[in-house]
């Protein structure tokens, strides 16, 4: 789905976007290092990703979309409507993200959970959110969950076209979890990214992007990307 995720979000958008000329398309993309919503989802390695997309002409859309992540494999699972009026472009929809045969030791193991998400936008910018409404884990006194019921997710992006089918995308985004850390310590943080397209033409995309985040705990070094995508 995502390439969303330079997180979900990102490969949706290139996916609908050419599901425009077509009913069902499909996608496929190497990164040499999955990185959603400023978090590296491989540990720094590189990971292979693709899906299918189906969009009605009244915009309906569902698909589904895979990756490798540490220790296992994610598997999103999509439905949607999106639609413009008058100068905004919206989204509504569901997303089912499953994690089989990830090891619960990874450090950046996530339980099967489902989110509800909508975006607006408008010219070269976009906000959207994300929230939890039902997850494999429950929230335990004195733990510290992530992908539990009530995670919420938002963002605002905006990008523009450069010269030679060059354009740039900055992302600002922040994850505020249910759970907020225990002993004085925050969970929920902050990101920024920066990502650079180019359109190969008939040999796809390549995509170059800087990802940030701010946490109280964890890694916070800069994360840096290079991907090649291409839809069929």
């Amino acid at each position: 789905m995502n390439m969303r995720k330079t997180t979900v979000v990102a490969s949706l958008a290139l996916g609908l976007s050419a599901v425009a000329q077509a009913n069902i398309i499909g996608n496929i993309s190497v990164t040499s290092n999955y990185v959603s919503r400023g978090v590296t989802q491989t540990d720094n390695q590189a990971a292979v990703q693709g899906g299918l997309d189906y969009t009605t002409e009244e915009g309906i859309y569902a698909g589904v979309w895979a990756s490798n992540v540490s220790d296992g494999t994610e598997i999103d699972l999509y439905v949607g409507y999106q639609n413009s009026v008058e100068g905004f472009d919206y989204s509504v929809g569901v997303v089912r993200y499953e994690y089989p045969q990830t090891a619960e030791t990874s450090s950046t193991c996530m339980p099967d959970y489902t989110e509800i998400s909508a975006s607006v936008g408008t010219g070269p910018v976009t906000a959207g959110l994300s929230y939890t409404i039902d997850s494999d884990k429950v929230d335990m006194i004195g733990a510290n969950e992530k992908g539990i019921e009530g995670d919420l997710y938002y963002y605002v992006s905006a990008g523009m076209p450069l010269e030679n089918d060059w354009h740039v995308e900055g992302t600002l985004g922040y994850y505020d979890y249910q759970d907020d850390g225990i002993k004085n310590k925050r969970t929920s943080y902050k990101h920024i990214e920066v990502a650079l397209d180019k359109d190969l033409d008939d040999l796809g995309a390549m995509t170059f992007a800087l990802s940030q985040a701010d946490k109280e705990s964890g890694d916070n070094n800069p994360l840096v990307s290079v991907a090649w995508s291409q839809h069929f």
